[in-house]
């Protein structure tokens, strides 16, 4: 369906990063609040693209960081 565009370490890092935002804005921030959800809804999506290794906004710009994808 989509073609990865992200390396090994690029999906490590945005998952990494996307839990400790996730974290924050459960424990730190509040939920509930405007930079919670704020919060929770980019680590969201940092989770998401770590783990199907697509960025929409790397194909919008042109960029991939994924060395061993093929290329079409």
């Amino acid at each position: 369906m989509f073609k990865r565009n992200e390396s090994a370490a690029d999906r490590i890092v945005r998952a990494i990063v996307g839990i400790i935002l996730v974290l924050i804005a459960i424990y730190e921030v509040g939920a509930a609040t405007v930079l919670g959800i704020i919060l929770i809804i980019v680590g969201v999506v940092l989770i998401i693209t770590a783990i199907t290794g697509f960025c929409l906004l790397y194909t919008v710009l042109g960029i991939s960081t994924c060395k061993d994808c093929k290329k079409d």
